[in-house]
């Protein structure tokens, strides 16, 4: 679809209301503007529809599954009827679980701990700290970086045809990158994974908020996402998907909440029984107020429909690929290429500019939040920029000063409650910042770049 065609459609999916919508900041320049927020990706502002029902909600807030009180009573129910509505929205089978967790980072920490002791996990350097680092108990394969979609499928098979031995394995792929926004081939890897015998697990941090995701029709084994990506606040992620690995490993936590049954032994010490369902990893007092926000969203952004939330994100990705393509000096960062399907998320550098440098006066000029650094993804980075992917670098900017040259690059991303201006005045205001300079002067401090006071 062409953004022409998709200007025309717009009438039918205005911009989402999101908080902070309103919200103005000062410019070292004088005066304040409203804040553009172009950050999505690390995290969304709270959809207003999932703030107003955890507001509801909040005056009814009890502990869960444990007690006899009315509001205990009402907030189980919602607690579970939160995990059937994400069930619904990832298009779950019948026999999957669906665990509350804090995090992405935390659901696949907690399958990490579940896979079978001689498991092989496969994983692409490409990846997000998130699923690149968990596995610290497995036995890893890294590998590199593909440059197509069908150089990905080639490269998994490849590994997969070639373990020995051929017990247990695990591929671990994102679904939508964090650094170019790039859409993944998850349905092909899924079926390449499991005609070599191994399991599947989705990222989807940031492919849920922005694509519909079917746990049934891209034939994933598990899918893994956050909550404050998916527009709802308060630290809650999901992983969904095959309990038989869930049941079969030790809680991820041990207390209460994961225990069935505790009893003494005659030696003294204790035998434990542990749930077979979703809280055997739930252990504690669950987050009811963050799986609830989760189950807003989901039943948010299923009302506004994919199928327009998709077509405006286009539109404005066209907007801003359209505005950069005019700017010589701009390199936006890409492993397929530029055409590309992708969501809203790009990265790129500046000829002639550190990239904190640059990040930190569209801030304190422009009034536009968005990311500098190496987004946790620090190979994936690394590769896209051509350096050695041995050399060091931390996930906000390195030490450089303003004009330095930096391992690291900047990224805009946007989403479902983005307006036109903003996408707009980030592009206005890169062309003004490569044509005419800086109009403050800035300092390192602490590795960042800052206005001098």
């Amino acid at each position: 679809m062409s953004v022409s065609t998709v200007a025309a459609d717009q009438s039918v999916c205005a911009p989402l209301a999101v908080l902070g919508r309103d919200v103005t900041v000062p410019l070292v320049t004088g005066g304040e503007v409203t804040y553009a927020a172009l950050d999505y990706a690390a995290s969304a502002p709270a959809l207003q529809r999932v703030w107003d029902d955890v507001a509801a909600y909040a005056p009814y807030y009890g502990s869960v599954h444990r007690g006899a009180g009315y509001l205990s009573q009402l907030s189980t129910d919602l607690f579970e009827n939160a995990r059937r509505t994400v069930a619904e929205f990832l298009d779950c089978r019948a026999d999957d679980q669906v665990v509350f967790t804090r995090s992405t980072t935390d659901s696949l920490n907690l399958l990490a701990r579940a896979v079978p002791a001689d498991c092989r996990v496969f994983v692409f350097e490409t990846e997000h700290h998130a699923s690149l680092l968990p596995w610290r108990d497995a036995q890893v394969t890294y590998l590199n970086a593909p440059r197509t979609p069908e150089q990905a499928v080639a490269t998994l098979e490849r590994a997969l045809a070639g373990r020995e031995p051929h017990g247990p394995a695990l591929v671990c792929v994102t679904g939508a990158s964090n650094v170019t926004g790039e859409l993944w081939p998850v349905r092909e890897l899924a079926a390449a994974a499991h005609a070599h015998g191994a399991r599947i697990v989705l990222d989807a941090a940031q492919l849920a908020p922005h694509h519909p995701v079917s746990v049934k029709d891209l034939d994933v084994d598990w899918v893994a996402f956050s909550g404050h990506k998916l527009y709802a606040p308060f630290g809650s992620g999901v992983l969904a998907g095959r309990a038989d690995w869930l049941r079969e490993a030790e809680p991820y936590l041990a207390g209460g909440g994961a225990s069935r049954r505790v009893t003494r032994r005659a030696d003294g010490g204790v035998d434990v029984q542990w749930h077979d369902s979703a809280a055997r990893h739930e252990a504690g007092s669950p987050n009811v107020i963050g799986a609830y926000s989760i189950a807003a969203a989901c039943k948010a952004l299923t009302e506004a429909g994919f199928d327009a939330l998709v077509a405006r994100e286009q539109y404005l990705i066209g907007k801003v690929r359209d505005g950069l393509a005019g700017v010589p000096e701009v390199k936006v960062l890409s492993l397929f290429g530029d055409d590309a399907p992708r969501v809203g998320v790009l990265s790129f550098v500046v000829a002639g500019w550190n990239s904190s440098h640059f990040a930190a006066a569209l801030s304190a000029e422009y009034g536009i939040g968005v990311r500098d650094g190496l987004f946790c993804a620090h190979p994936l980075v690394r590769t896209l920029l051509g350096s050695d992917p041995q050399t060091q670098g931390e996930c906000g900017a390195p030490e450089a000063a303003p004009g330095e040259k930096s391992l690291n690059a900047i990224r805009v991303s946007f989403g479902a409650g983005t307006p036109d201006e903003h996408v707009e005045r980030f592009v206005a205001a890169v062309r003004e910042l490569v044509a005419e300079g800086a109009k403050w002067t800035y300092r390192t401090e602490d590795g960042r770049c800052v206005p001098a006071v």
